[in-house]
């Protein structure tokens, strides 16, 4: 029997080729199957540990851990509990970074406004000037206001006394000038307010300007 040892080589090459993918599928199989044989551990709604080759409907809600054969934990999946805190931790941490950067360029800015503390305080008094000229200017305007209230007081007193009728002019100059009086009461508190904060700012300023600029 004669053998074609032309075609004999080819043969043998698609032969050692088709087992040689068999055992490539076989090992593929086997190896798919060692994974799934995967254990997982969770928490049952009693606070049990459990153990089992599956995953319970419930795992997104209280966690799970997935081990090896080896009781090795390879993977886990947080708890609804656990993904809550970590959504608020990671809020928090970015609320703090936001605040040091925001920090660092107020910082920033107040070293290049300022050279010295004296020009802080200079800078204040500049602030404090427009709300100092307004209380006096309100001030003295509601002298007069309150001057011309009981005067008119004292002219209805006098009216009513004696018997005769209130004229509605006179009652419209009442109604206005006591308006007036309210108003200027407030634009002096306003004002009294808006420098109690100037200066509370410029103290934190002054400060933390301190703060930055002292020497160690």
């Amino acid at each position: 029997m004669q053998t074609d040892k032309l075609n004999y080589r080819p043969w043998l090459v698609t032969v050692q080729g088709m087992a040689c993918s068999r055992l490539v599928v076989v090992a593929l199989l086997l190896s798919a199957g060692t994974a799934q044989a995967a254990m997982y551990r969770w928490v049952d709604s009693n606070g049990h540990v459990q153990y089992s080759d599956t995953l319970p409907p419930t795992y997104q809600q209280s966690g799970a851990a997935e081990m090896n054969k080896q009781g090795q934990v390879i993977k886990r999946t947080q708890s609804e509990g656990e993904r809550k805190a970590e959504a608020v931790r990671q809020a928090e941490e970015k609320r703090a970074q936001a605040e040091q950067h925001k920090q660092a360029q107020l910082d920033r800015a107040l070293t290049s406004t300022y050279t010295t503390e004296a020009e802080i305080d200079l800078s204040r008094d500049r602030a404090l000037e427009h709300h100092i000229l307004a209380i006096k200017g309100a001030e003295i305007r509601s002298k007069a206001v309150d001057a011309n209230l009981a005067e008119l007081n004292a002219s209805i007193a006098r009216v009513e006394k004696a018997g005769r009728k209130v004229s509605p002019s006179m009652r419209s100059q009442l109604d206005q000038a006591s308006r007036e009086s309210q108003e200027l009461k407030r634009t002096i508190q306003g004002n009294e307010e808006a420098m109690a904060s100037v200066r509370e700012k410029y103290a934190a300023d002054k400060a933390r300007f301190h703060e930055l600029t002292a020497k160690p």
